[in-house]
């Protein structure tokens, strides 16, 4: 088993400002040595033949072509909007400049 010691975890808590008791520190020391040992079993299961994968299927990007449809003219686009000046939308300030 990884020895993991109290003052590790201790150390640790400081670190992230976890405030722990003398009982917590002495129970996570024996809990990430367990932790600490799964991960090297799995990283003992991979051999130097395996390659490194990010996911276990190949992943592949669907391109389509890249056609322009219909397009709205001008007209069009600003017939429902609210408010519009000079072929473009009108919305309210947000900043207090000019």
């Amino acid at each position: 088993m990884s020895e993991i010691s109290r003052a590790d975890v201790e150390h640790l808590a400081k670190l992230a400002h976890i405030a722990m008791t003398e009982a917590e520190l002495e129970k996570m020391a024996g809990e990430l040595a367990v932790i600490v040992d799964s991960v090297k079993t799995v990283q003992g299961a991979a051999g130097d033949d395996v390659p490194a994968t990010s996911h276990p299927l190949p992943l592949i990007n669907v391109f389509r072509e890249d056609v322009v449809g219909e397009v709205f003219t001008s007209e069009q686009s600003l017939s429902n909007a609210p408010d519009a000046e000079d072929g473009r939308f009108k919305v309210p300030a947000i900043l207090d400049e000019e």
